[in-house]
């Protein structure tokens, strides 16, 4: 394809391009900006779709919650041996967990209770807690708390301990252990691990419940199997599995998405009615430049060339520009302000970088969009103009 490019129409295009060099700047400018947004957009969706599919494989495979008259309680630990008997469950953990409200900060802690006999209930957990001795963590009263949780409690002056307010409005003091690194901190930033005797008295639980039962398989295939034999003993038991909240997290995504999707109509709009501007007609300038071009004795080929070559080096090196800038602002600035669509505002909110993850499908997608479209509404008008005679083009 090189070989076949005409260097000095090419130089004359380039140097008309510079000739309108207002008119250039500005079309480049709106081109730059619509991929921009368009890119980002796409890529902002896609690394978070990847984070969401990350975080659903380390959740367990089904979690069993109680409801009498529509509400979540508490359940019987003594259902986990009967759980247990079912051919194909390799682990039924019953759970501790909840939310605790601190009114000075208006945040929620996540609080879940650990014993340092009993095996925890996803992989994940093993790892936060591996630095630390849970037998010791018990004898002396204490807590693992996530960086978030360690910075809300500094700023209201609880340095050393925290001063829980069980349902009977007595304190609970628990001194602070230890905190969890950063890089686990989307799932440890709001977290406090607790001794399960110690989340018994901060909820005010029975020790002969729980707040739920996590169920592990040895093969996924059967888990709605066993999820109807479990119910079918436990009416009143509900059955969550991995699939069940990747449905949820995707509503949600797809509902936050709709905003996007504004965006990315708005925007795809706004590019189509340049085009459309572009090739309804071309300026008297254009028309007068083909006009002297013709009676110079240049051919309607040369025209469409000069117009070919002028439409791509605007166009590609707009999509370039545009893509690029948003690579830098997605993954190296992490998209700020955008990226809060999706992920809300918390004072706690895990500071998480967004996954690097650029689909070939999405640069195929912009590259069409925008490139062989905006060529499109250059070399038509041109086109029609180069085939008409010298004296009809100027009048």
């Amino acid at each position: 394809m090189l070989a076949n490019i005409n260097v000095l129409l090419l130089d004359y295009a380039l140097g008309s391009l510079k000739r309108q060099g207002g008119k250039s700047l500005f079309i480049f400018l709106v081109l730059c900006l619509l991929i921009f947004l368009l890119a980002s957009v796409l890529m902002i969706a896609d690394a978070i779709k990847v984070e969401l599919n990350t975080t659903l494989k380390t959740l367990p495979q089904i979690t069993l919650q109680r409801f009498v008259a529509g509400k979540q309680t508490n359940v019987s630990v003594e259902r986990v041996d009967t759980i247990l008997a079912f051919n194909g469950v390799e682990r039924a953990i019953p759970r501790v967990w909840g939310y605790y409200y601190f009114k000075p900060a208006g945040v929620n802690f996540s609080i879940v209770g650990i014993d340092a006999y009993e095996e925890p209930y996803k992989k994940r957990l093993s790892e936060l807690t591996r630095t630390f001795d849970l037998s010791t963590l018990e004898k002396e009263g204490g807590m693992i708390v996530g960086e978030g949780v360690q910075n809300v409690l500094r700023e209201n002056y609880y340095s050393d301990f925290f001063n829980f307010i069980t349902p009977k409005g007595e304190r609970y003091p628990l001194k602070i252990a230890g905190v969890f690194h950063s890089d686990i901190a989307l799932e440890s930033n709001d977290l406090m691990l607790v001794p399960k005797q110690a989340a018994y008295t901060i909820f005010g639980m029975p020790p002969e419940e729980a707040t739920d039962i996590v169920v592990h398989v040895s093969n996924p295939v059967e888990i709605p199997t066993i999820v109807q034999k479990i119910t079918e003993r436990y009416p009143d038991l509900r059955a969550i599995t991995q699939d069940d909240l990747r449905i949820s997290y995707q509503n949600i995504f797809d509902y936050k998405s709709g905003f996007f999707l504004s965006l990315f109509i708005v925007c795809v709009f706004a590019f189509f009615i340049v085009i459309y501007d572009k090739a309804s007609a071309l300026s008297s300038e254009e028309r007068r430049e083909i006009g002297i071009l013709k009676a110079l004795g240049w051919r309607m080929s040369d025209i469409v060339h000069v117009k070919f070559y002028e439409s791509f080096v605007m166009a590609f090196s707009a999509f370039i520009t545009g893509f690029c800038a948003a690579l830098f602002f997605v993954y190296v600035l992490q998209a700020p302000l955008l990226r809060s669509v999706f992920i809300g505002y918390s004072e706690l909110k895990p500071p998480f970088r967004l996954p690097f993850s650029v689909d070939v499908k999405m640069i195929v997608l912009l590259f069409f969009l925008s490139v062989p479209v905006y060529i499109a509404a250059t070399l038509i008008p041109s086109w029609k103009a180069a085939c008409l005679d010298a004296d009809e083009v100027m009048r």
